[in-house]
């Protein structure tokens, strides 16, 4: 029977499962701060932290070789171990996961946020990032993002591939560096018009993704994000490049933490297809896929479909003049 992760976008697990999923990677790949390197090789598999600035540094893995590069944004909460393991049931097969099925075709990164949980036994924030305490403004996730890709010296332009609130992360940098961006994917995003959607209901739901219900939620260091300065920032952007897009979206409700409001929880299953759609019109011709029988963690609970997404937007931009 398929684990269902308790993450709403954004709400995240209990301790008990996130040990459960963990022993899918294995307690020596989670583990550990990986020694600063001198130069991110450009093919090939590599681990460890990169400068960004401010005496910060900031996990990078990569795999893979070939163009366009992709970059795996992970959702509010996450580090980058949501994308190297799976959680199927036939007839999705186990494996690969996302980050190794998309480096057998091109060259693949992820990375960790600071402050993200690790899921590992037992479960903790990542120590292979810098902590930065206090709320983040997603301009400053945006600007991390480029000051990594910058100082690891990741050839451009990028393919972008966002969970959750990982979809804003990237939403932003696109906007930002139109010419560093070849494609989006947006994996069960989220959206600027989900604050509308939720009218009176939106300061609760706000206090719900920042104290989600962790044994972490009252640490510094826990990520937390300014999330209506967030929708401001992408709203009062450029337009969104004219790229390459897919959209993958998921069909079952959200696994929630125990004592969420039931109507609170009601508000966002009728609002999540509307955002999916939001995301859908965002470019041109735009496909989306539904994740049938999957939660939010479409990446965990269908990798081989989000791996088709992603090779089907890598394949238009080598399609393009």
């Amino acid at each position: 029977m398929r684990h269902r992760i308790p993450l709403l976008p954004l709400v995240v697990a209990a301790a008990a499962v996130l040990a459960a999923v963990a022993g899918c990677v294995g307690p020596s790949a989670l583990r550990g701060s990986p020694p600063a390197p001198s130069t991110v090789p450009a093919t090939g598999d590599f681990s460890g932290q990169v400068e960004v600035g401010g005496g910060r540094k900031v996990y990078l893995s990569c795999k893979g070789s070939g163009s366009p590069l992709v970059l795996l944004e992970s959702g509010l909460h996450d580090s980058s171990d949501t994308w190297t393991f799976t959680d199927t049931r036939p007839p999705v097969p186990k494996s690969p996961a996302v980050f190794p099925g998309v480096a057998a075709f091109t060259r693949v990164c992820v990375y960790d946020r600071p402050g993200t949980l690790r899921y590992a036994d037992p479960p903790a924030l990542t120590t292979r990032s810098t902590p930065v305490d206090g709320t983040r403004s997603l301009s400053a996730m945006a600007d991390d993002l480029d000051e990594l890709v910058t100082s690891a010296r990741l050839p451009g332009p990028y393919v972008l591939v966002g969970h959750s609130f990982g979809g804003m992360i990237i939403r932003l940098y696109a906007q930002r560096h139109p010419e560093e961006t070849a494609g989006l994917v947006f994996v069960d995003a989220f959206g600027t018009g989900i604050r509308a959607l939720f009218g009176a209901r939106w300061a609760a739901y706000r206090t719900l993704l920042d104290r989600p219900g962790t044994p972490f939620d009252a640490q510094p260091a826990f990520e937390r994000v300014d999330i209506d300065g967030s929708i401001d920032s992408v709203t009062a952007a450029h337009p969104l490049p004219a790229v390459p897009m897919a959209v993958l979206s998921k069909t079952e409700p959200f696994a929630a933490p125990p004592g969420a409001p039931k109507d609170l929880l009601d508000t966002l299953e009728r609002a999540w297809p509307r955002v999916q759609q939001e995301l859908v019109e965002l470019g041109s011709q735009t496909p989306q896929f539904l994740a049938t029988g999957s939660d939010h963690y479409v990446q965990v609970h269908d990798p081989d479909l989000t791996i088709s997404a992603v090779r089907l937007v890598v394949g238009r931009v080598h399609a393009q003049p």
